[in-house]
């Protein structure tokens, strides 16, 4: 029998979306569902998602949720996607606004509320519509108090005797960590508050919360679920993630192939597939020429579609600017972040003008064309837990030179005598980077080889179907785990 499984996330595209985490909650219950599974998604109501989806319906239910100390109702919202029920919680206080974390100059200052009140909210509307979940899979620290409430808040309430429950970690930087005094936000007993529970250095750490109280963690690759247990990675959580070592998994997000594949993409200039690849030289001089490149078409074009922040190398790329203008090859950027590596970003455009050309925006139509009309795609992240944009590029014949670590050493197999997919370093410096472009710089001469590459990387399959049949094998794992705790008094 296929369980019920529950997913709640703080964002899922098309609803809401800051950045990866948005994809994969949209997507994964589509693909759930196409296996059979009976699944449904939970979400807040944000303003961005009132203005765009002025469809989604009132349930007609409301849920009174204890909130520090008192009683806060919020409606409770329905829609479909693709087939999959989407429930909302609506509660204008806090989530109608402009973004849904907080403004460029920082987060919002009620966020524990905020968050807490949406895990309660969401076992409270489950219990209100009648559901029955076997697995509750949970994303990131927003969503991390849902276990912690299972096993203390609701420990005796028989509604929930069975449900398991799998904790994501999309990203193990960011924590959700929020002083003590905002304790009683939580609604958590006192006893919690402890090295052993939500307590992280004299704070509350949220997504603590998740790592100890869900049955089973995953997150986002193998590579990066190995990574987390060692200092360099586990961002001070790396002690207890070993410690539950034993029930964590990685899998690798799946991508959507009906939106990004070149042979059918409606947002470049010509499409292209591994059987017959002429588009792409079009579809690069529709990219130089959208950059303000003047580079023969025989010259190779890299690209770079990012947050521009430090995770995902930008100070490397600065330090290897001076030695990668004196290669034979383009470089376009894309992205928005930090204002320090935007200003980088724009310098390194301003003192090699001929070389490298920069965007500063979030434009998907924009990212779809540097995919289409690159050559290689450069990747050199800090760390990189799962990565979609070098998945991306594979399918889209733009090969990948990327730093070895997360899912980016999950994703890229090191090319070596016409084998592999990409261009692999693991030394976080410049000298390393650059070589590595050098190595690619280098088949790239050879066209025959080079396009055997291409064929390689084009025929990966990375889809969610893939990544979906793992996790209802680890949802297999949980309701066991569940059915197999001490029944509750």
């Amino acid at each position: 029998m296929r369980p019920n499984v529950i997913i709640v996330s703080s964002e899922a595209a098309p609803f809401s979306k800051t950045g990866g985490l948005g994809d994969v909650a949209g997507n994964l219950p589509v693909a759930l569902r196409k296996l059979g599974c009976r699944v449904s998604l939970f979400l807040p109501f944000y303003r961005t998602t009132a203005e765009r989806f002025p469809d989604v319906e009132a349930t007609g239910l409301s849920v009174a949720v204890p909130t520090a100390g008192r009683f806060v109702v919020s409606q409770l919202l329905r829609a479909t996607h693709d087939g999959v029920p989407v429930y909302f919680l609506k509660r204008d206080e806090y989530y109608d606004r402009k973004h849904l974390y907080g403004t460029p100059e920082g987060d919002y200052f009620d966020n524990l509320e905020r968050y807490a009140f949406f895990c309660r909210g969401v076992l409270e509307a489950l219990k209100a519509r009648g559901f029955e979940p076997d697995v509750i899979h949970c994303n990131d620290w927003q969503t991390a108090l849902i276990p912690a409430y299972l096993k203390d808040v609701y420990r005796h309430d028989l509604y929930f005797a069975n449900t398991a429950t799998v904790f994501t970690v999309h990203n193990i930087a960011y924590q959700g960590v929020f002083g003590p005094e905002l304790y009683s936000h939580t609604g958590l007993g006192p006893e919690l508050f402890n090295p052993n529970g939500v307590e992280f250095w004299g704070d509350i750490n949220l997504m603590k919360a998740g790592l100890v109280y869900s049955d089973i963690i995953t997150t986002v690759s193998d590579t990066y679920s190995r990574e987390i247990q060692t200092p360099e990675f586990g961002c001070g959580l790396e002690g207890l993630l070993k410690a539950r070592r034993g029930v964590l998994h990685g899998v690798i997000n799946g991508v959507d192939y009906d939106e990004w594949n070149p042979a059918k993409d409606t947002l470049i200039p010509a499409n292209y597939s591994v059987d017959d690849i002429g588009g792409k030289a079009f579809c690069k001089k529709a990219l130089l020429k959208e950059f303000g490149l003047k580079l023969g078409p025989s010259v190779p074009v890299a690209g770079m579609i990012s947050r521009l922040v430090e995770q995902k190398g930008f100070d490397l790329l600065t330090e290897a600017a001076s030695d990668i203008a004196r290669l034979n090859m383009g470089l376009v950027i894309l992205g928005s972040g930090d204002a320090k590596y935007q200003d980088q970003a724009l310098a390194l455009a301003s003192r090699y003008p001929k070389k490298i050309a920069v965007k500063i925006a979030f434009d998907n139509r924009l990212a779809h064309l540097v995919e289409a009309g690159c050559d290689l795609f450069l990747m050199p992240s800090k760390y990189e837990p799962c990565g979609l944009n070098q998945i991306y590029s594979l399918k889209y014949g733009a090969i990948p030179v990327v730093r070895a670590t997360g899912g980016l050493e999950d994703t890229v197999t090191r090319y070596s005598d016409g084998g592999g997919t990409g261009f692999k370093f693991k030394e976080y410096a410049p000298g390393a980077f650059v070589e590595k472009i050098k190595e690619a710089l280098g088949v790239y001469k050879d066209r025959q080889a080079w396009a055997a590459l291409q064929r390689n990387a084009m025929r990966e399959d990375f889809s969610w179907e893939r990544s979906a049949k793992k996790y209802m094998d680890i949802y297999e794992l949980a309701v066991s785990a569940a059915s197999s705790r001490a029944p509750k008094s």
